[in-house]
């Protein structure tokens, strides 16, 4: 992942963790240039929709006035749930990067198999970010 964008989502992540949200961000990108950036908000904004993927595709919607981005890319920090990966298809979104798997057990992450120099940096960081993230949630309950 390039590194201004990784540096972009791990901001965003910051954010989220600042208003106990589960840090997950998005970015969509269109020729190099950021269309559109989000976070998860499902917390303050008591929506389950409110998923970093599905309000980065509103916002770029929104601000390309087109519902297709065909011509885009979208970065997520943790790969996208189902509900998300049926939104990225309905919006023609053409590539998909993401750092970290779905953990199965809700206790690890898997490494994504991606060839770059920094990815393994990036991927360790962010998973320590999330680790972190669960285990101060865990000690406020």
């Amino acid at each position: 992942m390039p590194e201004k964008y990784y540096q972009i989502l791990m901001n965003l992540c910051r954010k989220a963790s600042k208003k106990d949200e589960v840090p997950i961000a998005a970015i969509l990108v269109d020729n190099d240039k950021i269309i559109a950036k989000a976070y998860n908000t499902r917390k303050t904004k008591n929506n389950v929709c409110n998923h970093a993927e599905m309000l980065v595709i509103k916002k770029a919607s929104r601000k390309l006035k087109d519902w297709r981005l065909d011509n885009c890319s979208i970065y997520v920090t943790l790969k996208p749930c189902n509900m998300c990966e049926a939104a990225i298809r309905q919006a023609r979104i053409k590539n998909v990067y993401y750092l970290l798997d779905k953990p199965e057990s809700k206790k690890e992450y898997y490494k994504t198999n991606i060839e770059q120099t920094n990815i393994h940096t990036q991927i360790d960081e962010y998973s320590q970010y999330l680790k972190d993230f669960f285990k101060n949630l865990r000690d406020k309950a």
